[in-house]
């Protein structure tokens, strides 16, 4: 199932960002991308891997290789000479290797054999990469979160800054993120957000309520990538 994110669910999602940071000085940035990563070298060694599996089968299996030899080549295989025969193995293997390798170009696919745990890596790799540049050190006193979703691995992210962790232990986030996620099991992407941007706002001014003098930092709408 593919994840995507309509107009109304923009306009959810910053309406709740703002109603959140109305009772907190904390800072809440939301950011959806299609993905984390392109994967690429998962298509390669998944290529590799099909190369590497074939040529052990004929180191393993060599009378069924003979065999295939003979009948793709009409028992004509003892005419050519090694060299021949190798450098048409080496050719078979190759294609291989490119037919895979354009198989797994197919993104849906690709994704299908990314195991979870590089998906689950490379997510939180993005995630806090994109909170350093939207939102690390550009809070005053530093109290801004990232709530991050990338689509395609169906996978969310929370990542806070500094004076918020101080204080606030990473379980805190637990029921927002549970929130999140079955509402993206759910498809519905737009909701889980919102709720979670409401939870964690409930966090947020707990820990640090509104100011008379607090201003808005960042921004409040949902930055889709």
């Amino acid at each position: 199932m593919q994840l995507h994110l309509t107009k109304a669910d923009h306009d959810l999602v910053s309406t709740a960002v703002a109603n959140a940071e109305a009772h907190t000085s904390g800072e809440i940035v939301t950011i959806v991308a299609r993905r984390s990563d392109s994967y690429h070298d998962v298509g390669l060694s998944w290529a590799a891997a099909a190369v590497f599996i074939a040529l052990a089968l004929m180191a393993a299996f060599p009378a069924q290789l003979r065999a295939f030899l003979s009948m793709l080549l009409l028992d004509w295989e003892h005419e050519l000479a090694d060299w021949k025969l190798l450098t048409g193995l080496l050719g078979l293997l190759i294609l291989k290797f490119l037919i895979m390798r354009y198989l797994l170009a197919i993104m849906p696919l690709r994704m299908l054999v990314t195991p979870r745990a590089t998906k689950a890596r490379r997510v939180r790799r993005r995630a806090i990469l994109l909170f350093r540049t939207a939102a690390e050190a550009r809070t005053r006193g530093r109290t801004g979160v990232l709530i991050y979703l990338s689509l395609d691995e169906h996978r969310a992210e929370i990542v806070a800054d500094r004076a918020i962790n101080e204080k606030v232990a990473p379980e805190a986030w637990g029921e927002a993120m549970a929130a999140l996620i079955d509402a993206i099991r759910a498809g519905r992407a737009g909701e889980g957000l919102a709720e979670a941007v409401r939870q964690v706002g409930v966090v947020l001014a707990a820990h640090f309520p509104r100011e008379d003098d607090d201003i808005n930092e960042l921004p409040d709408r949902l930055i889709e990538l």
